[in-house]
């Protein structure tokens, strides 16, 4: 295991951080590393908790009167300056937990109202988003959405396009469009299984 010496702040941003870590490896050799993390300050990074409190939540919900189709978002991305397939997500606010974000963000980002199921605790429990480039971890939450579209409660600085999409569309979005890994993988399980939560059952 490789020995961390510091850990200095970069920047100082409302969201997301970098953090310069200077380390040596397992090898003996001097190691510079970048994180970036939600976290306020170096306290707080999960380098220093050890604890994998959920940052985030990622939204896997499907909707229809058949339950036939799944809820995506269309979204501009500054950092691939294009657009990218994702499910509805968002941070975790300190005075919610994480279903409870889940339901808001749902709200805010697609106008349609989230009934989240309650799975077994294995496939809840936060897990790390690209951990080579940041410490964040998200919740998976998933459930059933209601109601109308609407972008009523979207950011100015968001350019999202809500989509819900058959068994056909995804299959065209897999195969032709931009898709973060996450809801790639939670896409083929919608294709294949039976019910949309069949892989939660025990």
């Amino acid at each position: 295991m490789g020995i961390i010496h510091s850990i200095e702040k970069q920047t100082d941003n409302r969201f997301v951080n970098l953090y310069h870590v200077k380390a040596t490896s397992v090898h003996n050799t001097p190691v510079n590393y970048f994180v970036a993390s939600r976290a306020k300050c170096v306290e707080q990074m999960k380098i220093k908790t050890h604890k994998n409190k959920p940052d985030g939540v990622i939204i896997y919900a499907v909707t229809g009167e058949k339950k036939d189709k799944v809820v995506l978002i269309r979204q501009y991305r500054y950092t691939i300056g294009d657009y990218v397939y994702e499910f509805p997500a968002g941070l975790v606010e300190d005075n919610e937990n994480y279903k409870e974000g889940a339901v808001r963000e749902m709200l805010e980002e697609t106008g349609l109202v989230l009934e989240p199921i309650d799975p077994a605790p294995e496939y809840e429990k936060p897990f790390f988003t690209t951990v080579g480039l940041t410490d964040e971890s998200c919740a998976a939450v998933y459930g059933y959405a209601y109601g109308e579209i609407n972008k009523d409660g979207q950011e100015d600085s968001e350019e999202i396009e809500v989509v819900l999409a058959d068994k056909t569309e995804v299959r065209r979005i897999l195969r032709e469009e931009n898709v973060a890994i996450m809801c790639a993988y939670m896409l083929m399980h919608f294709l294949k299984d039976e019910s949309p939560f069949s892989f939660l059952e025990e």
